[in-house]
């Protein structure tokens, strides 16, 4: 059975947060969330950007309930302005999606001394969803879906050099980044089950997409993304089935369903083992937190 977002329950009196919404998959997801009633909260880095996509979203969906915060996932000072300010506004989250991220970009290191990718992508996404935790674990049927990649597979954690100190490789970084991601979603969920909390912890990756991310790469890339991807739309949609699907269980993790997961409907899919180290992942979880100063409250 193919699983769409006609699938999908309605989603009025229910509110999501969705990082880097403002294009990309994130824009896909946020719209086909607000075209079902959800209430959105686009977090974006830039504000001008994000409101474009709000009007975009809205010309789309009329009426729909869409809001702009900021919020720049490369700095902790950010992320925790963003906590405060959202649990001012609201007393409720029904689904975090944590999308946003950079692929491949020239070397730099961010504000709080992690290399790029790993901030914008897994750090930076650690500390917010441990900030918003009260929230989600007090809101029912609430679910937190962090995107992880194909990439993950090229990826290990190099606990012993995490910011890439000693020789930058991007490729190796976007994979560190994205085996993180998926290896926390698991984690995480283990915890949450472990201290009888009902919020569930899945993972989603769109296989390949034609999306803003591919701009670091060789020409030769982007012109092959098209041909063996799908759209953006597309894309975003196995992050809405992991978010949506009646019969998602709390570590699934959910993928395109043809062409070595690259393109094709959601289901549900494996991973390596090394994303499954549950040893590996408690190690990933202690020095996230090290790095972070975000410690959960189970």
């Amino acid at each position: 059975m193919t699983w769409t977002i006609n699938d999908a329950a309605s989603q009025v009196g229910r509110r999501a947060i969705v990082t880097g919404a403002n294009i990309g998959l994130g824009y896909d997801t946020a719209l086909a969330l607000a075209g079902k009633g959800c209430s959105v909260v686009l977090a974006c880095r830039n504000p001008a950007k994000a409101q474009a996509a709000r009007a975009s979203m809205l010309a789309r969906h009329a009426g729909a309930e869409i809001e702009c915060m900021a919020l720049d996932l490369s700095s902790l000072k950010s992320i925790r302005s963003f906590a405060d300010t959202f649990a001012r506004r609201h007393d409720a989250l029904d689904l975090l999606i944590n999308n946003a991220g950079i692929m491949m970009p020239p070397y730099s290191i961010s504000e709080d001394g992690f290399e790029s990718q790993l901030a914008a992508n897994y750090l930076g996404h650690f500390a917010l969803t441990g900030l918003m935790l009260p929230l989600l674990a007090a809101t029912r049927g609430s679910r937190i879906v962090s995107l992880s990649s194909l990439a993950h597979n090229w990826g290990e954690i190099r606990f012993d050099d995490p910011q890439f100190k000693n020789g930058y490789n991007k490729l190796a970084a976007y994979g560190q980044s994205k085996l993180a991601c998926l290896m926390f979603a698991y984690e995480l969920n283990r915890r949450l089950q472990a201290a009888g909390m009902k919020t569930l912890s899945v993972a989603a990756h769109p296989g390949v997409a034609a999306t803003n991310l591919a701009q670091h790469f060789p020409k030769f890339l982007t012109i092959f993304f098209p041909l063996v991807g799908q759209s953006s739309a597309d894309g975003a949609l196995p992050t809405l089935y992991a978010a949506l699907g009646s019969d998602i269980k709390g570590g699934d993790y959910c993928g395109p369903r043809s062409m070595g997961q690259m393109r094709g409907a959601p289901i549900k899919v494996g991973s390596n083992r090394r994303s499954r180290d549950e040893g590996a992942a408690r190690k990933l979880w202690e020095m996230s937190q090290r790095l972070t100063g975000v410690d959960y409250a189970f």
